[in-house]
């Protein structure tokens, strides 16, 4: 059974930093585009960065420059550092795994096959 882990969520004051982390159980971690999604209070849930399993990435034009995913096979975890947060950033985080062979942050939410519960980002001004 494959299980996501989030953790590293918080509050901090914009300009600051944080490390979301994402741990995968199973055997999927090397097979399937990984992606960060947020959720914001009464907005959609949208896909902010994406990583292949080749290490490619992609991310959305709000977070390009300023968040960057990355992965640590040894550790079966992949990342989402951010930095020059602002409170537009504030939600609630959520890594996913899905079978896309072109693993961009734009894949169907529904296409993911695997979710984890969440992080919360609160970002103050």
């Amino acid at each position: 059974q494959v299980q996501l882990v989030e953790s590293g969520g918080g509050s901090v004051e914009a300009g600051g930093s944080l490390r979301l982390s994402c741990v995968f159980s199973g055997y999927l971690y090397m097979k399937n585009c990984l992606v960060w999604f947020r959720q914001a209070p009464g907005k959609e849930r949208e896909g902010v960065a994406s990583i292949a399993s080749d290490g490619r990435t992609n991310y959305a034009d709000s977070v390009k420059g300023r968040f960057t995913i990355s992965r640590d096979n040894a550790k079966n975890t992949v990342y989402l550092q951010m930095s020059s947060l602002k409170p537009e950033d504030t939600a609630m985080y959520y890594c996913a795994a899905g079978p896309f062979l072109t693993c961009r942050y734009t894949v169907p939410r529904n296409g993911m096959d695997y979710w984890g519960k969440g992080t919360l980002v609160t970002i103050s001004s």
